[in-house]
């Protein structure tokens, strides 16, 4: 049966609401803050309060839903944990989630242990904006997880923030989760059978269950954590933090990446070595993919001994996710990007007077374009630093709109010249137009668009909010369909073969079926 709902969704702190008519087939969908079941269709009109229909009925999967303007794919979020007998692990937990803003911009949170006990505080907003002195000084700890967010499943309202914190007949638990489970709906549905009672829709709060639920059959929250991921597949960067315990875990595939470091008696662990670099803690290795730690007392031993697999880390995260300054699975990111340009230069020369790269994500691979072709490089674009990542308005007008916001052209190093635009990806195509559009404005003579990346082809399960295929340009457009569309002159994608020398150094294997549709893990 045809339902109809109806709900009010506030995006920037409220300076955007839309209301939306959410149409389902069978029970497929709920309201703001509940989830939408992946494979189901679900069909959303957007209008502006005062009525006017901002555009046509459109498709979007459950991932799409919170981001339906946004050019470049997001990673779901950013975990951080500290045990630190000195104290204020709160504090080392908001520098280090400062640091990995770069990962979630949605909402983020940080629960401490005080003498055992559990507290917490989490919004929907920034680092800088969510947490104060005051806050920081109540929360204190000589434990702690924080979490930075960017929804890829579940909504982003406040419920679905991070730490997820829970009281049960064993005690407390807070936990922070980095990935995605791609047979959520099923697993929610099999723990609402067995009598379980959800409060998010975000399927971090199936894991916090389970682990509870193994938890009361066990002596300890780390064969807990051990048993119940055993259960799960799917992707997981984890931290879960009992009144006496800091737990790490990473998924048998090793799709998301996590780190730890040292500081004196601190153990610290993060998303990104960035991180580490942030709070003055050394970085002493990685977790391996399959991997369990626990710290307790200061001692960090081994739960579970890492998978025989080398993994499969998201490609992803050396084209546009993580920090330039994160060294990932021993390979440096700034340089996976800077190689990315050159092989980009390789195989798509082109006659030119500058290079210039798309902030920031495209700049790294711009400055290695430059430097294998010769050409110059300069700096073409100019961002508003004071527009995050996730900055979205409804509607094709604001969208290009935003760009514009987002973006400024400096004349004075494109007129009259021939420019090389490097950018990280292209997904959809409409950013690329926009900002072709605002260089050809600027007195751009030619526009010459690569990407370090290859085109996408297919959405991804494991965490990352690329667009079903209906979405994709490349899955709808030929090279020089996708080439009109975007007013370049030429175009270039970064090919699968080159994609795969990006990172020489890193010490794993990857995933990389958003281009090739083919994943490490069965759906």
């Amino acid at each position: 049966m045809l339902e109809l709902q109806k709900f009010t969704l506030l995006l920037e702190k409220g300076l955007v609401k839309i209301t939306f008519l959410l149409y389902c087939e069978g029970n497929a969908a709920f309201c703001a803050g509940s989830h939408l079941r992946r494979g189901e269709k679900t069909y959303i009109i957007a209008r502006t309060d005062n009525g006017a229909w901002e555009g046509p009925v459109r498709f979007f999967e459950r991932s799409a839903m919170m981001d339906i303007c946004t050019e470049h794919p997001h990673e779901e979020c950013g975990v951080f944990g500290v045990y630190d007998p000195a104290g204020d692990c709160a504090r080392t937990a908001y520098y280090g989630l400062y640091a990995l803003q770069h990962r979630g911009q949605e909402a983020c949170g940080i629960a401490a242990i005080n003498d055992r006990e559990l507290s917490f505080h989490k919004n929907v907003g920034l680092v800088g904006d969510v947490f104060t002195e005051e806050i920081l000084d109540g929360l204190g700890g000589t434990m702690a997880v924080g979490h930075v967010r960017y929804s890829t499943a579940g909504g982003g309202c406040r419920e679905n923030a991070q730490p997820l914190t829970l009281k049960y007949v064993k005690g407390t638990l807070a936990l922070a989760h980095n990935g995605n489970l791609p047979h959520a709906d099923e697993l929610r549905t099999q723990f609402e059978y067995q009598g379980a009672i959800f409060q998010t829709s975000s399927d971090s709060e199936l894991i916090a269950y389970a682990i509870a639920q193994a938890r009361l059959r066990c002596t300890s929250v780390e064969e807990a954590v051990r048993r119940a991921l055993a259960g799960l597949r799917g992707a997981w960067s984890l931290m879960v933090m009992s009144p006496r315990k800091l737990v790490a875990a990473r998924d048998p595939w090793g799709f998301r990446p996590l780190c730890m470091g040292r500081r004196g008696t601190a153990v610290v662990f993060a998303s990104e070595s960035c991180a580490l670099d942030a709070v003055g803690a050394r970085f002493e290795r990685e977790l391996d993919p399959g991997e369990i730690l626990v710290v307790e007392d200061g001692k960090v031993r081994t739960v579970q001994r890492p998978a025989e697999d080398k993994g499969h880390l998201c490609i992803f995260e050396y084209i546009y996710f993580a920090r330039p300054d994160s060294v990932i699975c021993g390979q440096s990111v700034h340089e996976a990007r800077r190689r990315a340009g050159r092989l980009l230069a390789r195989e798509h020369p082109v006659e030119a007077d500058v290079v210039i790269g798309v902030p920031d994500s495209g700049l790294d691979a711009a400055m290695g374009y430059a430097q294998e072709s010769g050409i110059p490089y300069g700096v073409g674009l100019v961002k508003n630093r004071y527009i995050g990542r996730t900055f979205i308005t409804p509607g094709q007008d604001h969208r290009e709109q935003a760009v514009r916001i987002k973006l400024g052209a400096l004349k004075s190093c494109v007129e009259g010249r021939r420019a090389v635009l490097v950018d990280d990806s292209i997904v959809r195509g409409t950013t690329s137009r926009q900002i072709v559009s605002l260089l050809r404005e600027a007195g751009a003579r030619e526009i010459h668009l690569r990407s370090s990346a290859p085109p996408f082809i297919s959405p991804c399960w494991f965490g990352t909010d690329i667009p079903d295929r209906e979405e994709l340009i490349a899955c709808r457009y030929s090279l020089e369909e996708i080439r009109a569309q975007t007013g370049a002159d030429s175009l270039g994608f970064l090919s699968l073969n080159a994609l795969k020398h990006i990172a020489p150094d890193a010490a794993c294997g990857f995933c990389d079926g958003c281009f090739t549709g083919n994943y490490p893990l069965a759906l």
